[in-house]
């Protein structure tokens, strides 16, 4: 079990390591929308997941010998002997409520997104909370399903999110039979190099074979280079679908390179597995991975197989992605700023009762209720970012009027306050 510690100095909370404060959500919210048009665009229907799940949901979906189970899970103690833990990924949450739902109707077209917890050393990109969107086709065999679905996510990320600098790496990981044989060779040629291979590999030679590959070690992955491609052992069905889902991607225009040592870290893909990569966010290069996986239904206690395909793209390395880019984006803008300016307590309630009226039709309105000069007070309205101050004096509140200033042009004019709200809409 993994407790985390946070630090106390002279009085003041400091936010756990491997975690963040988002003080600026604009990136953040323009990714969201992007996806939420994006995504129900292609039929995908927004649902939503609890964080917490049982700890053997993720056991019997993600592997237990996978490093999600073994390093990174956040499990929850609890009084009745229960194991509960932090979801470290979404999509067995999203087969569990389909099974538990009872989802009849397929494929199942779903998206979601919200915070994933790992517990790994942070690193750029990489945070132990951190935000994903998951988008899960539930129930459809046709590899041309693959297809399109890739071909959407190339579509988000350079149509909607305006990207360009990166690439789609795609392989093929064939069937159970076709894995099976598969690990035979490769141990086999791992046999002659297990003296030059870390410690980890050697490990993962005898428990998960092909998980040698997601070895960071430069060594290692130099040795993999000579390695047998698991595309080279694939059963005759699973070859046709290998060539017609190179076939359809090149229809549908989507540059890509094969990753014959791309396998994905989690247990239950099969068939085909890709990643979206960009050099501009240093080695730890994925922003978005996924694949298919035909068995996990049943695994997690279904009546039946579904064959599904999903991805993950991570929204922190998206922003990373972005933040250069920013300002050739269309960001949402902040809606313009009124900002009333009572001169004195006695302009409180007035301008409460103006600044209510104003709220009610739905401008954006702030009080400056702390007082000060006027000087100051229009200081603090630039700093704010205010588009009108509405002055509030003496002579105003016994003509009942009131003084708006256009911050930007530098007009002012004196308006009745029951006309107020046609001024300022018009």
């Amino acid at each position: 079990m993994i407790f985390v510690s946070f630090s106390k100095e002279a009085g003041m909370f400091k936010r756990i390591k491997g975690t963040q404060d988002f003080l600026d959500l604009t990136l953040f919210n323009f990714i969201i929308e992007q996806a939420k048009k994006h995504f129900s665009e292609y039929n995908f229907t927004e649902i939503a997941t609890p964080v917490i799940e049982p700890t053997d949901l993720y056991h019997r979906s993600t592997g237990q010998e996978s490093e999600v189970v073994t390093k990174q899970m956040f499990r929850i103690a609890v009084k009745d002997g229960e194991q509960m833990c932090l979801r470290p990924e979404i999509t067995p949450s999203i087969i569990r409520a389909f099974i538990e739902n009872n989802v009849i109707q397929t494929p199942w077209k779903v998206f979601t997104y919200g915070p994933v917890f790992r517990y790994e050393r942070p690193q750029k990109g990489r945070y132990r909370q951190f935000h994903q969107l998951n988008i899960e086709v539930i129930g459809s065999e046709s590899i041309s399903q693959d297809a399109s679905f890739v071909k959407m996510l190339d579509r988000f990320f350079s149509d909607k999110l305006s990207l360009r600098n990166y690439a789609l790496l795609i392989n093929f990981i064939g069937c159970f039979e076709d894995r099976k044989a598969y690990r035979e060779l490769l141990s086999q040629f791992l046999d002659n190099v297990e003296q030059d291979i870390c410690k980890e590999c050697k490990i993962r030679k005898e428990k998960n074979t092909l998980r040698i590959f997601d070895c960071k070690s430069p060594d290692c992955q130099k040795i993999y280079k000579d390695a047998p491609h698991i595309t080279d052992s694939l059963c005759k069905e699973c070859k046709g679908e290998w060539e017609t889902l190179q076939e359809e991607l090149t229809l549908l225009s989507v540059s890509y390179k094969v990753e014959p040592t791309l396998v994905r870290g989690l247990d239950y893909y099969s068939k085909t597995v890709f990643e979206f990569v960009s050099d501009s966010l240093g080695s730890q290069s994925a922003f978005c991975g996924g694949g298919r996986y035909n068995q996990l239904v049943s695994q997690l206690g279904g009546k039946g197989d579904q064959p599904s395909v999903g991805a993950a793209p991570g929204i922190e390395r998206l922003m990373l992605l972005l933040e250069p880019i920013r300002d050739t984006l269309v960001l949402p803008q902040p809606p313009a700023l009124h900002l009333i300016l009572p001169m004195s307590k006695k302009q409180d309630m007035l301008a409460l009762l103006l600044a209510d009226t104003l709220q009610s039709e739905g401008l954006c309105t702030d009080i400056l209720l702390e007082g000060g000069s006027i000087k100051s007070m229009m200081r603090r309205a630039n700093r704010m970012g205010a588009k009108y101050v509405l002055i509030l004096g003496d002579e105003e509140q016994e003509e009942k009027k009131v003084t708006v200033k256009d911050m930007v042009n530098g007009k002012s004019d004196q308006i009745l306050q029951v006309e107020l709200v046609e001024f300022l809409k018009s």
